[in-house]
């Protein structure tokens, strides 16, 4: 994408897959941001790079705030590990900042990036894109319509069948590195059940580590009791051989049960784009959630409710507009500690075998 006079000019810290899949085509397809230098030691990864658009590529961080005075963003896509850090590193150099999630480690940590932010005047949003699914915005409009009653349980799963281990930093069970399913699967469906039924009281957990050869936890379950009073029942895992309902919602007048995962994940992976000639983040009828009650959806109960189109797009549309004085956050630092403190108590619990309380 050609860079126009006005864009605001972003920096992209690595280009693995939360890089080169999720973010560089993100900001390519917002209007009014421009990828202007991306940062990745990987020759192959500069080429493809710049071959996706970007301006320049660098090798390390610091040619970045050598030159922060060129630029308007910078987005952290690199390893967990390395979020605290690079996104001090940015915010002392003078630049709004975006973190793909987890923001950090711990929420004190978090907490801390967000009082920097704060200190300094400058934007610190984290990429929580799942807020942006289609079956999230789905249930998210028929809660706020009524359309389930008074909510009392939900249930959501972020379920794979990958009997055997990838290997690399996400299923390394070094502490440092900030891996595990219920750091990076968990920080979705937990950041989404806050989003929907607001602050946790009580928070219990498992976690086990399956595969053969795996180091972190790979399957794993949360229960968090919500101040509003609805229990939210959350499974993430790698070693599911059958995918339970991606969302269960059961309230006083109805439940919603969806199947099936948002397609923007698999389209930008396959190389399609935000503002094609396709319909993007659509899915067909057949996948379809069904509402009602007293039937299981599977045996034709309920009424199909046609699912809204997924929108990551919308994310950086929400960026690019704080960042002119235009709109708000669409992720804050302490939402994201929020988060985390539900992550933490949920560690705690599967190591401890107790409930914690928040």
């Amino acid at each position: 994408m050609t860079q126009g006079k006005n864009d605001l000019r972003v920096g992209l810290i690595g280009y693995g897959l939360a890089g080169s899949v999720f973010h560089a085509p993100l900001i390519a397809a917002a209007d009014g941001l421009a990828l202007d230098t991306v940062v990745t030691s990987n020759a192959d990864r500069q080429a493809a790079a710049r071959a996706a658009g970007a301006a320049r590529t660098v090798a390390s961080a610091d040619e970045l705030w050598d030159r922060a005075d060129d630029l308007d963003l910078v987005v952290i896509a690199s390893p967990n590990k390395t979020h605290v850090p690079l996104a001090t590193a940015a915010l002392k150099a003078g630049l709004p900042v975006v973190v793909d999630k987890p923001l950090a480690a711990t929420a004190a940590e978090a907490r801390g990036l967000a009082a920097l932010a704060e200190e300094r005047g400058l934007l610190l949003s984290v990429f929580q894109n799942r807020r942006w699914d289609n079956d999230f915005r789905t249930l998210r409009e028929l809660i706020t319509d009524g359309a389930l009653g008074e909510v009392w349980r939900f249930e959501s799963r972020f379920e794979r069948w990958r009997p055997r281990p990838k290997g690399g930093w996400r299923e390394s069970g070094d502490p440092e590195e900030i891996g595990g399913l219920l750091y990076d699967l968990g920080s979705h469906v937990v950041d989404q059940a806050l989003v929907l039924f607001g602050p946790a009281t009580r928070v219990y957990a498992e976690a086990d580590v399956r595969r053969a050869g795996a180091e972190a936890d790979d399957d794993t379950f949360i229960a968090v009791t919500h101040a509003s009073g609805v229990r939210s029942h959350l499974y993430v895992s790698a070693t599911a051989a059958q995918l339970g309902p991606r969302f269960r919602a059961l309230g006083s007048t109805a439940g919603y049960v969806k199947y099936g995962l948002d397609p923007q994940e698999a389209a930008l992976r396959e190389g399609r784009r935000p503002g094609g000639a396709e319909s993007w983040g659509t899915e067909p009828e057949s996948m379809w959630g069904r509402l009602g009650s007293g039937e299981s959806p599977l045996t034709g109960g309920g009424r199909p409710v046609p699912t809204l189109p997924g929108d990551y797009p919308a994310y950086y549309a929400a960026v690019a507009a704080a960042l002119r004085g235009e709109g708000d956050n669409p992720v804050t630092a302490h939402e994201a500690a929020a988060a985390l403190d539900v992550l933490e108590a949920a560690r705690r619990s599967a190591r401890e075998g107790v409930a914690v309380d928040l």
